[in-house]
C-alpha cells in the first residue's frame, strides 16, 4: 500500500481557513448573523390575488343596476348587449376565419364543407417496393440517373426498401421511371 496518493489528496482538500467556492453564506463576512431566538417575521397574504390591486366597493347606483339585470328574463338579459354595443356605438365584432384550420371529429359540422367529388391527382410519388440481389447495382445506377444522387446515397435509399424514391413527379415520368426500374431488375409502384 502506497502513502504518497493518500497524501496527496490529503493536501488538495480544503483548509478551514481558506476560502473555497464550496462555502455556505453562514461563513461569508458580508452576512449579519441572526438572532436564533426572535421570532419569524409574519408576512399578511390575501386570500386571493388580485392584479389590479384592492378595488373600492361599487356604488349604491351600480348595486341598484346589478339588481335590476339579475330580476330580467333570460330573453331580456340577452337583449343588453346588443342594446349597449349600438347606444355606446362599439365597433362590430368581425367573424374569424377558420378555414384552414383542422377542427377535429366534433368540429367537423362546423367547419368547411369538404367537396364530395375529388379533383383528379395531377403529383404522383415513385415508390421501390423491391428488387433482385442480383440486379442491385443496375437499380442504383437507374435510381442515380433520375434522383441526381451520389453513388454511395443512391446504395443507401436501395438498401432502405421500400423507398419513396421521387416526389411530385407527373404521371408519364412516374410510368417512366417505374418502366426503366422494372427494366433494370426492380419493383416500383406509383403513389
Amino acid at each position: 500500500m502506497r502513502f504518497t496518493p493518500i497524501s496527496r489528496l490529503i493536501c488538495r482538500l480544503p483548509r478551514p481557513g481558506s476560502c473555497g467556492h464550496l462555502q455556505s453564506r453562514a461563513f461569508q463576512p458580508d452576512v449579519v448573523p441572526r438572532d436564533s431566538k426572535a421570532k419569524p417575521i409574519k408576512y399578511k397574504i390575501p386570500q386571493f390575488y388580485d392584479p389590479y390591486g384592492p378595488r373600492p366597493p361599487p356604488s349604491e347606483k351600480i348595486i341598484q343596476l346589478a339588481e335590476r339585470i339579475g330580476a330580467l328574463s333570460e330573453e331580456e338579459r340577452g337583449q343588453i348587449m346588443p342594446t349597449l354595443a349600438e347606444r355606446l356605438k362599439l365597433p362590430k365584432l368581425q367573424p374569424i376565419s377558420t378555414e384552414g384550420m383542422e377542427m377535429g371529429s366534433e368540429g367537423g359540422a362546423a367547419g368547411p364543407k369538404v367537396e364530395e367529388k375529388k379533383a383528379e391527382k395531377t403529383a404522383f410519388d415513385v415508390k421501390l417496393e423491391k428488387f433482385d440481389a442480383s440486379a442491385k447495382i443496375k437499380v442504383i445506377k437507374e435510381v442515380r440517373a433520375f434522383t441526381n444522387l451520389g453513388l454511395k446515397e443512391a446504395k443507401d435509399l436501395v438498401e432502405k426498401v421500400p423507398v419513396v424514391l421521387k416526389q411530385g413527379v407527373t404521371k408519364e415520368e412516374a410510368n417512366d421511371m417505374i418502366e426503366k426500374i422494372k427494366a433494370a431488375g426492380g419493383v416500383a409502384v406509383m403513389e
